[in-house]
């Protein structure tokens, strides 16, 4: 699958003019600020308008996100790495795309920093970074909306939670699926990556695939099984 032009998103000024070089300075003198932003969250957890308004926040910054950075594997200026756009990494010099990466960056800063830090590390410019950062926007964009609603106590069917839950255990397939095919082209064909960067990718996505496969077999399966034997006894 190739990038064509029509299919490029409308690039906006703030985007054009982000300098990744400069934020990645700024990133590299206050990382230690992170702990901060850590503590910081875990003290609006239990206040409930704090929370509906962080949680409200991070939705909508996650649905733009997720709208701004769908494509930019396809649609950036510069030439495709390879037929594959699992291999393609000219969204780390696409304008929106690089963009969206630092915020997204950003918003890991309550979880002590992510490992798509490497987006904006020229020198670890790996295959399937796009792919992985535009999944995580999508998942939390249903997340974050679950998580707003919550805490304005509203009450969301139960098949909401299943389906946000559904979703993360996707994310992580997916996940392991683009760091699969990336292990596969990267002696065929242009996909840079490290072997330490699959390695502990493929070690992160399948704790997560099994700790959300958990949840959800215990909170979803495991009960409902338990009752049904209960009714037919």
């Amino acid at each position: 699958m190739k990038r064509t032009d029509n299919l490029a998103l409308r690039e906006y000024d703030f985007e054009r003019r982000f300098d990744e070089r400069r934020a990645l300075e700024w990133m590299q003198e206050n990382w230690s600020k992170s702990f901060m932003f850590c503590g910081l969250y875990a003290a609006l957890l239990n206040l409930r308008r704090p929370l509906v308004l962080w949680s409200l926040s991070l939705a909508i910054f996650s649905i733009i996100g997720a709208f701004r950075t769908d494509c930019t594997c396809y649609t950036s200026s510069q030439p495709a790495a390879s037929d594959s756009p699992v291999c393609d990494i000219s969204f780390y010099s696409a304008p929106v795309s690089k963009f969206w990466a630092y915020a997204f960056v950003l918003s890991k800063a309550p979880e002590l920093g992510d490992t798509v830090f490497i987006v904006l590390r020229k020198q670890h410019q790996v295959a399937g970074g796009g792919w992985f950062m535009t999944m995580n926007y999508v998942v939390h964009s249903f997340m974050y909306t679950y998580y707003a609603a919550r805490a304005a106590g509203l009450r969301v069917p139960r098949p909401c939670a299943m389906i946000i839950t559904a979703t993360q255990i996707m994310q992580m397939v997916m996940g392991l699926a683009v760091l699969g095919l990336v292990y596969h082209w990267m002696h065929e064909v242009r996909c840079p990556s490290y072997m330490d960067n699959i390695a502990w990718g493929s070690l992160m996505y399948l704790s997560y695939l099994i700790l959300f496969a958990l949840f959800f077999y215990n909170s979803y399966l495991k009960g409902s099984s338990g009752d049904k034997g209960s009714k037919a006894e």
